[in-house]
């Protein structure tokens, strides 16, 4: 991932015991410098395109294939507001397959849920929408015949559960292609410091040496 390449760096106190005095400094990337997206740009439709994350696709197939690089799979991150690949990124059918059945063992074709069944009347109104979850024993009046009960439920299970949780990661929003030189150059300004009393140049910083001060 060449986004460590755009971190900043920093002199940091050695935390080595090979250290020769309390004075030693190790050169390291700022992990502490990060970026993220402008509330505001989230809504501009002309900056972003909606995609969908096929079977399969990592973060650096998708950026290989819109940006020309799979260098900049951490773009695709950023800009889709994905900061845990774990949790927000699809598994592969396999790995779903393989974390769901760890999940749930001998139960994972077992009754996570019911939802209901779309129910229309007669004239093709709609009577009860399909997807709202209820208890396995929800009934309503059939229509057209008040007196019997309909039983509008269907199970979902464990595994269906997970496999629909899993697919509602696909879809996306990504920065379009165009629009990646910009993002670089902008996030590359932002990355350089200030002058501060840590400064030493517009990519460098030196944090304060504690063992100057509480010698160890």
């Amino acid at each position: 991932m060449s986004y460590f390449r755009e971190l900043p760096d920093m002199f940091y106190q050695s935390p080595f015991g090979t250290r020769h005095s309390s004075r030693d400094y190790v050169r390291t990337k700022n992990l502490f410098r990060r970026v993220k997206l402008r509330d505001d740009l989230n809504n501009a439709v002309t900056l972003f395109d909606k995609y969908e994350i096929a079977q399969g696709a990592r973060p650096d197939t998708v950026a290989d294939e819109l940006f020309g690089s799979p260098e900049y799979d951490w773009v695709v991150l950023i800009t889709a507001g994905i900061t845990n690949v774990t949790d927000q990124w699809p598994l592969s059918d396999k790995d779903l397959f393989q974390f769901a059945e760890n999940k749930y063992g001998t139960e994972l074709n077992a009754i996570h849920h019911y939802e209901t069944k779309e129910v229309k009347d007669s004239s093709g109104r709609l009577i009860l929408p399909k997807g709202k979850v209820v208890d396995a024993s929800f009934r309503i009046p059939k229509p057209g015949t008040p007196t019997a009960d309909l039983d509008p439920t269907v199970g979902v299970s464990n595994y269906e559960f997970e496999v629909r949780k899993n697919d509602a990661k696909r879809g996306i929003f990504l920065l379009r292609p165009e629009f990646l030189q910009q993002f670089l150059n902008e996030m590359r300004n932002i990355m350089h410091y200030d002058k501060s009393s840590q400064f030493v140049d517009r990519r460098l910083i030196s944090t304060e040496n504690t063992r100057n001060t509480s010698p160890q």
